[in-house]
């Protein structure tokens, strides 16, 4: 009885391990091609380190202690749309983007941070912001560090999609989770 239940497990931990490799190669392949700038300190949030992401993103509901109000984040959408020259009316199909996004260590308020992105398409803030849960969750679960998903997310992102969104961390297989939620890891 021993053995048969040892003959199952083996495959998973053989299958455990080889994902391991492959989210380090995936990652570390994205963090590689990722701009100098992923690490611009401008972006980045200095209270959330690696040894502080416990008590800081990994925390269920972190984000909506440090992100600004509503109001001021959509005064802030209006100037960069202002900026770019795109009417106000067309401004529903843009969103609010962070380079660097709260739940990864980005700062909440900084104004090198910002940008816009429009919500659909292939390097769209929907697909970002699924993308960005799945490597809170590889950060929370220790599979990945801070600084590897900073320069991964900051990056090329678009380009490395469908490899990076297949990472399983933690309880996450399967997942369809809506990225709009900061639930914990």
């Amino acid at each position: 009885m021993a053995k048969s239940a040892a003959r199952r497990k083996a495959p998973r931990a053989l299958g455990v391990a080889l994902h391991s490799v492959l989210l380090a190669l995936v990652v570390g392949g994205a963090a590689r091609s990722a701009p100098v700038w992923a690490q611009d300190p401008r972006l980045l949030d200095a209270r959330v380190t690696q040894e502080s992401v416990a008590d800081t993103i990994c925390r269920p509901g972190y984000a909506d202690t440090v992100a600004p109000s509503f109001d001021v984040a959509m005064a802030q959408k209006d100037r960069l749309l202002s900026t770019r020259g795109i009417d106000a009316e067309d401004g529903i199909t843009y969103a609010l983007d962070r380079h660097v996004p709260i739940v990864l260590g980005g700062s909440p308020d900084a104004q090198a941070n910002f940008d816009l992105l429009p919500w659909g398409g292939h390097a769209g803030e929907r697909r970002k912001s699924l993308l960005t849960v799945r490597l809170k969750r590889c950060v929370c679960a220790g599979r990945i560090s801070l600084a590897e998903a900073q320069a991964t997310i900051a990056g090329n992102w678009s380009r490395q999609y469908d490899q990076l969104t297949r990472m399983q961390c933690g309880s996450d297989i399967g997942d369809t989770t809506s990225a709009s939620r900061d639930e914990g890891p």
